[in-house]
């Protein structure tokens, strides 16, 4: 079974840019009820055991969109932090980018900033369209979907992006994972289910 992980820091620990009741909600709710679906439909397809990546990248459907969403909430939460630092380059170059094409993307999804070899590129996908099935390590991603800002900017995905870049974007996290990137230490894996953890301790 996957666990809901708990969130890195408390509910009011990014205020402003984010409120408590904003995350509270999201990650509660919305999270809990990927993970919760995404257990019905492993078991059901006889998957228990495999790792949440393994299971993002082998499957499709209803079990994919919610395994995907799982995944990319656990490496949403990761990408922010109340101990907040400006990024260095090359990140703070790719603000304007970021900002600019999470705010035009259509519709539900998110926006990447994504290490391939030596190159930062910025991607948004659809939906739960996630960084795993795309080439090279994903550093940090902002969640487009109207449950992570409605309740705290309405329909002001612009105002939104920016405060989450400027105030609450987890540049530690990201050098970390372009370190990864890079052969230096691990990238971000979802948190081993019980059966995973099993699993390993007896092989």
């Amino acid at each position: 079974m996957f666990i809901l992980p708990p969130l890195p820091y408390a509910y009011d620990a990014l205020e402003p840019a984010i409120s408590a009741k904003t995350l509270k909600f999201h990650h509660d709710k919305h999270h809990k009820a990927y993970i919760e679906k995404t257990n019905k439909l492993v078991a059901e397809k006889g998957l228990t055991g495999r790792s949440l990546e393994s299971v993002i990248k082998s499957t499709t459907g209803e079990l994919f969109n919610n395994a995907a969403q799982a995944w990319n909430h656990a490496f949403y939460w990761e990408s922010m932090t109340p101990d907040f630092k400006k990024p260095t380059a090359p990140f703070a170059e790719l603000r304007d980018t970021f900002i600019k094409e999470g705010k035009k993307h259509f519709g539900s999804g998110w926006v990447w900033m994504i290490a391939t070899g030596d190159e930062l590129t910025v991607v948004t996908t659809h939906d739960a369209g996630t960084a795993l099935k795309h080439p090279g390590t994903a550093l940090i991603v902002c969640d487009l979907w109207e449950h992570a800002y409605y309740l705290d900017r309405q329909n002001d995905r612009k105002a939104y992006l920016e405060a989450w870049f400027d105030k609450t974007a987890n540049w530690r996290f990201a050098e970390k994972q372009l370190r990864a990137s890079k052969g230096e230490g691990e990238a971000f894996a979802y948190p081993a289910s019980e059966d995973v953890s099993a699993q390993r301790k007896s092989a």
